[in-house]
């Protein structure tokens, strides 16, 4: 009596066979490869459920050195990373980009040295197809160390003092510049900024903005520094109250600096918008709940997500990048505040 065979699983090829297609469609399909008709991708993962096949992962990444899996690397500390909404939107875009890649999404944060070494060693070790990194701060040298190791790298931002090879950003020149624009315009002559550090691109650029404006308009400046959280621009409001209890509007370079402003202009017996105009920068999600509501730069967090994931899918893949920067234009919400 001869021994009972146990069905094999299915394999590439059946699948294959099964929905009239070559077995490099298949693979495209199991890769979450763009370059597959609508018509063919239906009739594969039509065949893949009639058959049951499941890929072998494991053996996949022998052969491909693919581990469907990027990371996103924010150098920030876990309490910013979870108590401030950028990072929140910035998530959501990138994870709504990857949903029908089959790529999984790795969150690392990073700020002291050695925790940068351990990082770079293990995103060096062919642990993760790809890295996505924001909030970078000065001449950060994983980058380079990253994109030198052949991981394909897209950032966040542009870090002051690099030329990284793909990035996403938004014209935060122009948006800051829009701005205190819109506070000449309604006659604020004494107008003070909020600035974000001076060691990562968009806290640069945002003052920049700031200073073309009034540099056009010769008008003093007005500066003091926070670091993108809602308890420095409360100590700054402070700092500029006593320099110039006579300001009449304050730009902060993002939305929770300027809302720690209004709560001490509140408390110090400032009308908003009657005494002191304030400005934003972002559009969070709290900007039109405030009391007064915010007047904001807007720049869609989200989409800048999703394009910093488009461009690291297209560089997995090996595919041409026709533009490895992506620079997306903010515009002014005027409310109560300004």
């Amino acid at each position: 009596m001869g021994m009972r065979r146990v069905s094999a699983r299915p394999t590439l090829e059946e699948v294959a066979a099964r929905a009239g297609v070559g077995r490099g469609t298949v693979s495209r399909v199991i890769n979450g490869s763009p370059r597959v008709s609508a018509e063919a991708r239906e009739a594969v993962l039509r065949a893949i459920d009639e058959l049951g096949y499941v890929p072998n992962r494991a053996a996949r990444t022998l052969v491909t050195r693919r581990t469907d899996t990027v990371a996103l690397v924010v150098a920030e500390s876990e309490q910013r990373v979870f108590d401030e909404p950028f990072f929140a939107g910035i998530i959501r875009g990138i994870s709504t980009e990857l949903s029908d890649t089959g790529l999984q999404l790795l969150l690392a944060l990073a700020q002291s040295p050695a925790e940068y070494a351990r990082l770079e060693n293990y995103l060096t070790g062919q642990h993760v197809d790809g890295v996505l990194l924001t909030s970078l701060h000065g001449d950060d040298p994983l980058p380079a160390k990253l994109e030198a190791g052949g991981v394909p790298t897209v950032l966040g931002g542009r870090p002051p003092g690099l030329s990284p090879v793909s990035y996403v950003d938004v014209d935060n020149r122009d948006g800051a510049r829009q701005a205190v624009d819109h506070l000449l315009r309604q006659g604020r002559r004494r107008i003070a900024t909020i600035a974000g550090p001076q060691d990562m691109g968009v806290g640069v650029d945002r003052l920049a903005g700031y200073r073309d404006a009034l540099a056009e308009a010769g008008l003093p400046e007005l500066v003091v520094y926070g670091d993108f959280s809602e308890a420095s621009g409360v100590q700054a409001a402070y700092e500029l109250l006593e320099r110039d209890p006579a300001t009449d509007a304050v730009f902060a370079a993002d939305d929770p600096m300027a809302l720690g402003a209004m709560r001490v202009l509140k408390k110090e017996g400032r009308r908003i918008p009657e005494d002191v105009a304030v400005i934003g920068f972002e559009d969070s999600a709290s900007a039109p709940i405030a009391d007064p509501p915010l007047t904001t730069v807007h720049q869609s967090v989200e989409e800048m997500g999703r394009r910093m994931a488009r461009l690291l899918i297209s560089r997995i893949q090996g595919e041409a990048v026709a533009d490895p920067v992506v620079i997306l234009q903010p515009h002014l919400v005027v409310r109560e505040s300004a």
